[in-house]
């Protein structure tokens, strides 16, 4: 038997502790567990969207902490490979892992079709791949296969009568990942890392060393400056995207936004260079107060 064969092996053996808890509970300990702000969008949706979507957020965490958790390239490629197959399985109506069993009651009513959970994990698979960008375009395809597709997905779980409505998510999710690049630039570079595209560093005269370095500069506080507005820019296209009709089913993708767009302007007040040796993030707290405002009164961009 093959590394790759033996890797599949243990990877589809290794549940059975998972099995003790539910695929429900394993899903909702994995996104408690991660801090994330989408778990304060998940808190004001109904039982059964609350669920599909805290199984698609536990999907993205598992294909996401194979990238960041395996330090071997041909482990983590066979990692994705397993996760394809098991894409497959689920959609076969064999799911194995608790995260796609809890997937599976989901997929026909909301209509999560197959290929966006294998573009995600084509996404996942580029962060093996690249790990610098020449042109904001490039970028932009990464950021729609691991983050616009989400949102797509998402935009099904939460409900939609007007197809503009899955144009709005995809814009969302690429807004959403930008301001998480931002936040992570000075993490990210010194896992080797950097996402912020090369045409950008030399059009304001940063080197990429600077970010390895975490060498704080003017040029690199006006380079963060204009990632900001780009990703603001996304979120204003993405609710002039959003049908009139589709606002309140959507509000919970509209409760990150306002979330994340307060991240954003927290950056740019404490100094957008500062993104380089500190990782900002708003409390707890916070983040519920803008949930729930958000919730309750409506979101304005």
């Amino acid at each position: 038997m093959d590394d790759v064969a033996r890797i599949k092996g243990a990877l589809t053996g290794i549940f059975d502790k998972e099995r003790r808890v539910t695929p429900e509970q394993y899903c909702q300990d994995k996104a408690a567990a991660s801090g994330s702000s989408f778990y304060y969008s998940f808190r004001f949706l109904s039982e059964t969207r609350r669920q599909a979507i805290t199984a698609l957020y536990a999907f993205c965490r598992e294909v996401d902490d194979v990238v960041d958790e395996t330090h071997e390239h041909e482990v983590a490629h066979a990692k994705l490979a397993w996760w394809r197959e098991e894409i497959a399985r689920l959609f076969a109506g064999k799911p194995g892992h608790p995260v796609t069993q809890a997937l599976a009651p989901h997929v026909q009513p909301f209509g999560l079709p197959q290929e966006a959970l294998l573009e995600i994990v084509d996404g996942m698979e580029m962060d093996l791949k690249f790990a610098r960008y020449e042109r904001f375009q490039d970028l932009l395809l990464y950021c729609r296969r691991v983050a616009g597709v989400v949102g797509e997905l998402s935009a099904r779980i939460f409900g939609f009568t007007d197809p503009r409505t899955l144009q709005y998510a995809d814009r969302l999710g690429v807004a959403l990942q930008l301001t998480n690049i931002i936040r992570d630039v000075g993490e990210d570079a010194r896992r080797g890392r950097i996402y912020l595209p090369i045409e950008d560093l030399h059009a304001f005269d940063v080197p990429a060393a600077d970010l390895q370095h975490g060498r704080e500069s003017d040029a690199f506080r006006q380079l963060m400056l204009f990632q900001i507005d780009r990703a603001q820019d996304y979120y204003r296209q993405a609710w002039t995207l959003l049908p009139e009709a589709d606002r309140k089913a959507q509000r919970a993708g509209l409760l990150m936004a306002a979330i994340y767009r307060a991240t954003l302007e927290e950056i740019r007040l404490d100094g957008a260079d500062k993104v380089l040796n500190q990782r900002l993030s708003l409390t707890p707290l916070r983040k519920l107060w803008l949930a729930w405002k958000t919730w309750t009164f409506g979101y304005r961009p």
